[in-house]
Protein backbone atom coordinates (compact mmCIF):
# COMPACT_ATOMS: atom_id res chain seq x y z
CA UNK A 1 0.00 0.00 0.00
CA UNK A 2 1.72 3.04 -1.21
CA UNK A 3 0.78 6.54 -1.94
CA UNK A 4 2.73 8.07 -4.93
CA UNK A 5 4.03 11.05 -6.34
CA UNK A 6 5.11 12.92 -9.78
CA UNK A 7 4.05 10.73 -12.54
CA UNK A 8 7.15 8.40 -13.84
CA UNK A 9 8.92 9.51 -16.80
CA UNK A 10 9.36 6.44 -19.32
CA UNK A 11 12.22 5.18 -21.60
CA UNK A 12 12.06 6.20 -24.98
CA UNK A 13 11.58 2.63 -26.31
CA UNK A 14 9.09 1.32 -24.18
CA UNK A 15 5.99 -0.31 -25.68
CA UNK A 16 2.30 1.79 -25.00
CA UNK A 17 -0.97 0.41 -25.09
CA UNK A 18 -4.46 1.85 -25.14
CA UNK A 19 -6.01 2.19 -22.22
CA UNK A 20 -9.64 0.66 -22.83
CA UNK A 21 -7.68 -2.27 -24.31
CA UNK A 22 -5.96 -2.62 -21.09
CA UNK A 23 -8.89 -1.99 -18.99
CA UNK A 24 -10.62 -5.08 -20.97
CA UNK A 25 -8.03 -7.31 -20.51
CA UNK A 26 -7.66 -6.47 -16.82
CA UNK A 27 -11.62 -7.34 -15.89
CA UNK A 28 -10.91 -10.54 -18.20
CA UNK A 29 -8.03 -11.81 -16.51
CA UNK A 30 -9.37 -11.50 -13.53
CA UNK A 31 -12.95 -13.23 -14.20
CA UNK A 32 -10.92 -15.98 -15.49
CA UNK A 33 -9.16 -16.20 -12.19
CA UNK A 34 -12.01 -16.62 -10.18
CA UNK A 35 -12.90 -12.88 -9.16
CA UNK A 36 -16.41 -11.82 -8.83
CA UNK A 37 -17.47 -8.94 -10.84
CA UNK A 38 -16.83 -6.16 -8.10
CA UNK A 39 -13.50 -7.04 -7.74
CA UNK A 40 -12.92 -7.06 -11.44
CA UNK A 41 -14.07 -4.21 -11.48
CA UNK A 42 -12.72 -2.63 -8.29
CA UNK A 43 -9.05 -3.74 -8.73
CA UNK A 44 -9.50 -2.81 -12.57
CA UNK A 45 -10.48 0.52 -12.01
CA UNK A 46 -7.45 1.51 -9.25
CA UNK A 47 -4.98 0.35 -11.31
CA UNK A 48 -5.97 2.46 -14.39
CA UNK A 49 -6.09 5.32 -12.01
CA UNK A 50 -2.25 4.50 -11.66
CA UNK A 51 -1.50 3.59 -15.15
CA UNK A 52 -3.67 6.34 -16.61
CA UNK A 53 -2.01 9.49 -14.33
CA UNK A 54 1.36 8.04 -15.05
CA UNK A 55 1.87 6.75 -11.67
CA UNK A 56 3.21 3.13 -12.96
CA UNK A 57 4.13 1.59 -9.43
CA UNK A 58 0.57 1.65 -8.83
CA UNK A 59 -1.16 0.82 -12.21
CA UNK A 60 -1.25 -2.35 -14.22
CA UNK A 61 2.22 -3.62 -13.67
CA UNK A 62 0.27 -5.22 -10.28
CA UNK A 63 -1.73 -7.54 -12.10
CA UNK A 64 0.36 -10.68 -11.47
CA UNK A 65 0.57 -9.92 -8.36
CA UNK A 66 -3.30 -9.25 -7.65
CA UNK A 67 -3.76 -13.25 -9.70
CA UNK A 68 -1.14 -14.63 -7.67
CA UNK A 69 -2.82 -13.73 -4.31
CA UNK A 70 -6.39 -14.69 -5.42
CA UNK A 71 -5.82 -17.56 -6.55
CA UNK A 72 -3.49 -18.81 -3.97
CA UNK A 73 -6.09 -17.93 -0.88
CA UNK A 74 -4.41 -14.24 0.56
CA UNK A 75 -7.06 -12.58 -0.77
CA UNK A 76 -10.63 -13.58 -1.38
CA UNK A 77 -11.79 -13.11 -4.68
CA UNK A 78 -15.45 -13.61 -3.75
CA UNK A 79 -16.13 -11.71 -0.82
CA UNK A 80 -19.24 -10.56 1.43
CA UNK A 81 -18.17 -7.40 2.31
CA UNK A 82 -20.48 -5.89 5.29
CA UNK A 83 -21.00 -2.76 7.54
CA UNK A 84 -20.65 -4.32 11.19
CA UNK A 85 -21.03 -1.14 12.85
CA UNK A 86 -22.73 2.54 11.96
CA UNK A 87 -23.27 5.23 14.44
CA UNK A 88 -23.81 8.51 13.42
CA UNK A 89 -21.54 9.70 10.72
CA UNK A 90 -18.99 6.85 10.97
CA UNK A 91 -19.24 2.98 10.07
CA UNK A 92 -16.80 0.15 10.36
CA UNK A 93 -16.62 -2.10 6.91
CA UNK A 94 -15.29 -5.27 7.16
CA UNK A 95 -13.99 -6.66 4.01
CA UNK A 96 -13.83 -10.13 4.49
CA UNK A 97 -10.63 -10.40 2.87
CA UNK A 98 -11.26 -8.55 0.14
CA UNK A 99 -9.21 -6.71 -2.99
CA UNK A 100 -8.36 -3.70 -1.19
CA UNK A 101 -9.17 -1.26 -3.96
CA UNK A 102 -13.15 -3.07 -3.50
CA UNK A 103 -12.93 -2.62 0.61
CA UNK A 104 -11.62 1.02 0.00
CA UNK A 105 -14.27 2.25 -2.76
CA UNK A 106 -17.14 0.29 -0.72
CA UNK A 107 -15.91 2.17 2.27
CA UNK A 108 -15.71 5.55 0.28
CA UNK A 109 -19.26 5.48 -1.39
CA UNK A 110 -20.41 4.38 2.18
CA UNK A 111 -18.41 7.73 3.32
CA UNK A 112 -19.90 10.12 0.59
CA UNK A 113 -23.45 8.38 1.58
CA UNK A 114 -23.11 9.73 5.65
CA UNK A 115 -21.76 12.96 4.33
CA UNK A 116 -25.16 13.45 2.29
CA UNK A 117 -26.74 13.51 5.98
CA UNK A 118 -24.27 14.66 8.54
CA UNK A 119 -22.14 16.66 6.28
CA UNK A 120 -19.12 14.41 7.09
CA UNK A 121 -18.45 10.98 6.97
CA UNK A 122 -16.11 8.74 8.29
CA UNK A 123 -15.58 4.46 7.29
CA UNK A 124 -12.69 2.38 9.00
CA UNK A 125 -12.18 -0.72 6.99
CA UNK A 126 -11.22 -3.85 8.62
CA UNK A 127 -9.77 -7.22 6.74
CA UNK A 128 -8.69 -5.82 4.02
CA UNK A 129 -5.46 -6.00 1.28
CA UNK A 130 -3.35 -3.67 -0.75
CA UNK A 131 -5.28 -1.24 -2.29
CA UNK A 132 -3.05 0.38 -4.37
CA UNK A 133 -3.10 3.71 -5.20
CA UNK A 134 -4.49 5.98 -2.29
CA UNK A 135 -5.66 8.84 -4.82
CA UNK A 136 -7.96 6.59 -6.55
CA UNK A 137 -10.65 6.49 -3.67
CA UNK A 138 -9.80 10.13 -2.68
CA UNK A 139 -10.55 11.24 -6.36
CA UNK A 140 -13.88 9.12 -6.12
CA UNK A 141 -15.29 11.26 -3.26
CA UNK A 142 -14.15 14.69 -5.16
CA UNK A 143 -16.27 13.51 -8.55
CA UNK A 144 -19.26 12.99 -6.09
CA UNK A 145 -19.34 16.58 -4.53
CA UNK A 146 -17.63 16.01 -1.72
CA UNK A 147 -13.41 16.26 -0.53
CA UNK A 148 -12.27 12.68 0.44
CA UNK A 149 -9.71 11.46 1.92
CA UNK A 150 -7.98 7.93 2.21
CA UNK A 151 -5.19 6.45 4.79
CA UNK A 152 -3.83 3.04 5.01
CA UNK A 153 -1.15 1.09 6.48
CA UNK A 154 1.39 -1.32 4.83
CA UNK A 155 4.07 -3.87 5.76
CA UNK A 156 7.28 -2.39 7.28
CA UNK A 157 9.24 -0.85 4.18
CA UNK A 158 10.56 1.91 5.89
CA UNK A 159 12.68 2.94 8.91
CA UNK A 160 12.27 5.50 11.04
CA UNK A 161 14.05 9.08 11.15
CA UNK A 162 18.08 7.88 11.86
CA UNK A 163 16.61 4.26 12.20
CA UNK A 164 18.08 1.45 10.69
CA UNK A 165 15.57 -1.50 10.25
CA UNK A 166 11.91 -1.68 8.83
CA UNK A 167 9.64 -0.18 11.25
CA UNK A 168 6.36 1.72 9.13
CA UNK A 169 5.00 0.64 5.78
CA UNK A 170 4.62 3.72 3.15
CA UNK A 171 1.27 4.61 4.72
CA UNK A 172 -0.02 6.62 2.45
CA UNK A 173 -2.34 10.33 2.61
CA UNK A 174 -4.67 11.38 -0.36
CA UNK A 175 -6.97 14.35 -0.69
CA UNK A 176 -9.14 15.12 -3.41
CA UNK A 177 -10.96 18.08 -3.83
CA UNK A 178 -13.65 18.81 -5.96
CA UNK A 179 -13.49 22.11 -8.56
CA UNK A 180 -16.18 23.40 -10.70
CA UNK A 181 -15.14 23.95 -14.19
CA UNK A 182 -11.78 21.77 -14.02
CA UNK A 183 -10.75 18.39 -12.22
CA UNK A 184 -10.64 18.13 -8.78
CA UNK A 185 -7.17 19.38 -6.87
CA UNK A 186 -5.65 15.96 -6.04
CA UNK A 187 -2.84 15.24 -3.27
CA UNK A 188 -1.81 11.55 -2.76
CA UNK A 189 2.08 11.27 -1.09
CA UNK A 190 3.24 8.11 0.49
CA UNK A 191 4.75 9.20 3.89
CA UNK A 192 8.31 7.43 2.55
CA UNK A 193 10.49 8.92 0.23
CA UNK A 194 9.22 6.77 -2.38
CA UNK A 195 6.59 4.17 -2.61
CA UNK A 196 8.12 0.90 -2.53
CA UNK A 197 6.82 -0.28 -5.61
CA UNK A 198 8.66 2.10 -7.47
CA UNK A 199 12.05 0.23 -6.28
CA UNK A 200 10.20 -2.26 -8.14
CA UNK A 201 9.36 -0.33 -11.02
CA UNK A 202 13.23 0.43 -11.34
CA UNK A 203 14.72 -3.09 -10.76
CA UNK A 204 12.24 -3.60 -14.13
CA UNK A 205 13.87 -0.68 -15.77
CA UNK A 206 17.36 -1.23 -14.49
CA UNK A 207 17.01 2.48 -13.47
CA UNK A 208 19.03 4.41 -10.53
CA UNK A 209 17.42 5.34 -7.56
CA UNK A 210 17.48 9.12 -6.63
CA UNK A 211 19.89 9.54 -3.65
CA UNK A 212 18.57 9.51 -0.07
CA UNK A 213 15.00 7.23 -0.95
CA UNK A 214 15.88 4.04 -0.36
CA UNK A 215 18.80 2.37 2.55
CA UNK A 216 21.04 -1.21 2.56
CA UNK A 217 20.27 -3.70 5.28
CA UNK A 218 22.13 -1.86 7.72
CA UNK A 219 20.38 1.27 7.11
CA UNK A 220 22.90 3.08 4.91
CA UNK A 221 21.58 4.68 1.82
CA UNK A 222 22.07 3.40 -1.46
CA UNK A 223 21.19 4.19 -4.93
CA UNK A 224 20.82 0.53 -6.08
CA UNK A 225 17.79 -1.04 -6.41
CA UNK A 226 18.61 -4.47 -6.29
CA UNK A 227 20.39 -2.89 -2.92
CA UNK A 228 17.61 -1.36 -1.36
CA UNK A 229 16.15 -3.50 1.98
CA UNK A 230 14.23 0.02 2.97
CA UNK A 231 12.96 2.96 2.28
CA UNK A 232 13.73 6.70 4.12
CA UNK A 233 10.92 9.00 5.34
CA UNK A 234 10.06 11.57 3.43
CA UNK A 235 11.79 14.93 4.38
CA UNK A 236 15.49 13.62 3.93
CA UNK A 237 17.24 15.65 6.69
CA UNK A 238 14.25 15.90 8.56
CA UNK A 239 12.89 13.06 7.94
CA UNK A 240 11.15 13.20 11.03
CA UNK A 241 8.15 14.61 9.59
CA UNK A 242 7.94 11.90 7.39
CA UNK A 243 8.13 8.94 10.09
CA UNK A 244 5.49 10.95 12.10
CA UNK A 245 2.64 11.32 9.58
CA UNK A 246 3.59 7.66 8.84
CA UNK A 247 2.45 7.22 12.52
CA UNK A 248 -1.15 9.13 11.81
CA UNK A 249 -1.49 7.06 9.10
CA UNK A 250 -0.40 3.89 11.40
CA UNK A 251 -2.96 5.13 13.84
CA UNK A 252 -6.15 5.62 11.96
CA UNK A 253 -5.88 3.11 9.63
CA UNK A 254 -4.76 0.10 11.87
CA UNK A 255 -4.93 1.16 15.81
CA UNK A 256 -8.35 2.80 15.23
CA UNK A 257 -9.72 -0.49 13.05
CA UNK A 258 -8.18 -2.74 15.32
CA UNK A 259 -6.56 -4.47 12.19
CA UNK A 260 -2.31 -5.38 12.08
CA UNK A 261 0.43 -2.60 12.72
CA UNK A 262 3.13 -2.23 9.79
CA UNK A 263 5.46 -4.54 11.34
CA UNK A 264 2.87 -7.44 12.21
CA UNK A 265 1.44 -7.84 8.27
CA UNK A 266 3.26 -10.01 5.79
CA UNK A 267 5.38 -8.84 3.19
CA UNK A 268 3.51 -7.92 0.29
CA UNK A 269 5.82 -9.75 -2.01
CA UNK A 270 5.83 -12.82 -0.34
CA UNK A 271 6.96 -16.17 0.33
CA UNK A 272 3.48 -16.27 1.98
CA UNK A 273 0.98 -15.85 -0.35
CA UNK A 274 -1.85 -18.18 1.07
CA UNK A 275 -2.85 -16.16 4.14
CA UNK A 276 -4.80 -13.18 4.30
CA UNK A 277 -2.37 -10.22 5.50
CA UNK A 278 -5.66 -8.47 8.12
CA UNK A 279 -5.30 -5.16 7.02
CA UNK A 280 -7.13 -1.81 7.71
CA UNK A 281 -7.90 1.53 5.83
CA UNK A 282 -9.57 4.35 6.88
CA UNK A 283 -11.58 6.72 4.33
CA UNK A 284 -13.76 10.17 5.14
CA UNK A 285 -15.83 12.84 2.95
CA UNK A 286 -16.82 16.18 3.73
CA UNK A 287 -19.97 17.99 2.00
CA UNK A 288 -18.78 21.13 1.28
CA UNK A 289 -22.31 22.88 1.61
CA UNK A 290 -22.79 21.19 5.08
CA UNK A 291 -19.95 24.57 6.37
CA UNK A 292 -20.96 27.39 3.73
CA UNK A 293 -22.46 27.44 0.05
CA UNK A 294 -21.42 25.76 -2.63
CA UNK A 295 -21.10 29.06 -4.47
CA UNK A 296 -19.06 30.37 -1.54
CA UNK A 297 -16.70 27.13 -1.51
CA UNK A 298 -16.13 27.39 -5.26
CA UNK A 299 -15.29 30.61 -5.25
CA UNK A 300 -12.90 30.20 -2.28
CA UNK A 301 -11.14 27.36 -4.74
CA UNK A 302 -10.72 29.00 -7.76
CA UNK A 303 -9.79 32.56 -6.17
CA UNK A 304 -6.49 30.13 -4.29
CA UNK A 305 -5.82 28.01 -7.44
CA UNK A 306 -5.51 31.04 -9.73
CA UNK A 307 -3.14 32.98 -7.65
CA UNK A 308 -1.27 29.42 -7.02
CA UNK A 309 -0.84 29.04 -10.52
CA UNK A 310 -0.11 32.78 -10.80
CA UNK A 311 2.71 32.84 -8.38
CA UNK A 312 6.09 33.93 -9.38
CA UNK A 313 8.55 30.85 -9.68
CA UNK A 314 12.20 30.35 -10.29
CA UNK A 315 13.60 30.86 -13.78
CA UNK A 316 12.29 28.07 -16.06
CA UNK A 317 9.94 26.76 -13.42
CA UNK A 318 6.16 26.18 -13.14
CA UNK A 319 4.28 26.35 -9.98
CA UNK A 320 1.14 23.53 -10.49
CA UNK A 321 -1.64 22.09 -7.68
CA UNK A 322 -1.68 19.05 -6.57
CA UNK A 323 -2.84 16.80 -9.47
CA UNK A 324 -2.14 19.33 -12.57
CA UNK A 325 1.06 17.30 -13.36
CA UNK A 326 -1.41 14.25 -13.49
CA UNK A 327 -4.10 15.30 -15.59
CA UNK A 328 -1.79 16.64 -17.67
CA UNK A 329 0.06 13.52 -17.74
CA UNK A 330 -3.62 11.39 -18.41
CA UNK A 331 -3.81 13.69 -21.42
CA UNK A 332 -1.04 12.90 -22.98
CA UNK A 333 -1.19 8.97 -22.32
CA UNK A 334 -4.93 9.35 -23.37
CA UNK A 335 -3.64 10.51 -26.69
CA UNK A 336 -0.47 8.45 -27.22
CA UNK A 337 -0.95 5.41 -24.97
CA UNK A 338 -0.34 3.97 -21.56
CA UNK A 339 3.64 2.47 -21.40
CA UNK A 340 4.07 -0.46 -20.13
CA UNK A 341 7.44 -1.78 -18.74
CA UNK A 342 9.15 -4.96 -20.03
CA UNK A 343 8.61 -6.92 -17.27
CA UNK A 344 4.95 -6.64 -16.83
CA UNK A 345 4.32 -7.13 -21.00
CA UNK A 346 6.25 -10.42 -19.95
CA UNK A 347 2.78 -11.45 -17.42
CA UNK A 348 0.41 -10.41 -19.47
CA UNK A 349 1.82 -12.89 -22.12
CA UNK A 350 1.44 -15.66 -19.46
CA UNK A 351 -1.72 -14.43 -18.47
CA UNK A 352 -3.11 -14.59 -21.39
CA UNK A 353 -1.58 -17.72 -22.73
CA UNK A 354 -2.70 -18.96 -19.20
CA UNK A 355 -6.27 -18.29 -19.67
CA UNK A 356 -6.81 -18.41 -23.08
CA UNK A 357 -7.15 -14.61 -23.66
CA UNK A 358 -6.26 -11.97 -26.57
CA UNK A 359 -3.75 -9.96 -25.15
CA UNK A 360 -3.70 -6.39 -26.10
CA UNK A 361 -0.81 -5.23 -29.19
CA UNK A 362 0.58 -2.20 -28.76
CA UNK A 363 -0.20 0.74 -30.43
CA UNK A 364 1.60 1.36 -34.01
Amino acid sequence: MTGTEKPQSSPPNVLRYDAAALDSFCRAVFLAAGADQATADAATRAMMHGSSLGVDSHGVRLLMHYVTVMTQGRVNPRPNLRFVTEFGAVATLDADDAHGALGAYRAQEKAVELAGTFGIGAVAVRNNSHFGPAGAYALAAAEAGCIGMAFCNSDSFMRLHDGAERFHGTNPIAVGVPVEGERPWLFDMATSAVPYNRVQLYRSLGRTLPAGVASDENGVDTTDPEKAEMLAPLGGEIGFKGAGLAGMVEILSAVLTGMKLSFDILPMPGPDMSTPRGMGAFVMAIRPEAFLTKAEFQGGMARYLERLRGSRTLPGKTVMAPGDREWAEADHRRQQGIPIDPTTVEAFAQLGQRYGLQVPSPKG
